[in-house]
């Protein structure tokens, strides 16, 4: 009798533990603290298998005051190849982390046809859609290139993708490592109530200098309307809602605008 009460609440104590870390498995804090403990209470071997790993990337946002499931933007710059990680806090996004781009291919200025080997600049929307998790770069999501504004001057492409590795007909390759973090952010934040993610990409740092520097190249018009939504983001904190009214960008709704939206 004495064998079978013990296996009994031996039973229930892994039953416990198998309930509270799927509720806590990428949670760290108090309630894996308490996991932690009732854990204690069972065979090593026992909890071998059924206490969850430490996440790093939750433990780490956790470090920075952030968590998986807030609110995500993610911000592009092509030619200091690299990807911003912005984070929904309170009235304003807050940088999380910044990831270089291992490689991306073609030259300043957006992508016009299929074949070109161009790298997209403008801005985009990842909704659930676009994730791919068995891609063959490990990891990828598609940054839904052609968009309106794309399809409205004839541009054409597909699969143009953020992914994993370090080789790129077109796309953004971030490494598998880095890719990790970004699809999980950009993963969790879709589950947590975004309709899609923004992933704005542009040429370069877009100061007032590096505009004039440009003036006279031959996208300096194109550029000027990106301008205008990442200075809008700057001065907000906020990544702007963004339209394709006739044939340029916009930031506010209109009778001839259309909102740049994931599949």
């Amino acid at each position: 009798m004495k064998r079978i009460a013990r296996r009994t609440v031996l039973s229930g104590l892994v039953i416990a533990i198998v309930l509270s870390a799927s509720a806590v498995l990428y949670y760290p804090g108090p309630a894996r603290e308490g996991l932690d403990r009732l854990a204690r209470m069972v065979p090593d071997k026992v909890r071998d298998f059924i206490v969850p790993p430490p996440d790093p990337l939750a433990e780490r946002l956790a470090e920075r005051g952030f968590s998986l499931g807030q609110p995500a933007y993610v911000r592009i710059f092509k030619q200091e190849a690299r990807l911003e990680v912005w984070l929904g806090a309170e009235d304003r996004y807050q940088l999380y982390q910044t990831y270089p781009i291992c490689r991306f291919s073609g030259r300043l200025g957006p992508k016009l046809q299929e074949g070109d080997r161009q790298a997209p600049e403008g801005f985009y929307a990842v909704s659930r859609k676009q994730l791919n998790p068995n891609s063959r770069h490990h990891l990828s999501f598609n940054l839904g290139y052609p968009n309106a504004y794309d399809q409205a001057h004839g541009r054409t492409g597909t699969y143009l993708m953020v992914h994993g590795g370090c080789s790129s007909i077109g796309c953004y390759a971030m490494t598998d490592q880095a890719i990790d973090d970004i699809y999980r952010i950009v993963e969790a934040a879709l589950d947590g109530g975004m309709d899609h993610v923004p992933v704005h990409v542009f040429p370069f740092q877009m100061t007032a200098k590096r505009i004039a520097a440009a003036a006279n190249h031959g996208w300096a018009g194109f550029w000027s309307n990106l301008k205008t939504g990442y200075d809008l983001f700057e001065t907000s904190g906020k990544p702007p809602a963004a339209f394709v009214c006739g044939k340029s960008y916009g930031f506010q709704s209109g009778n001839d605008c259309q909102p740049i939206a994931g599949w």
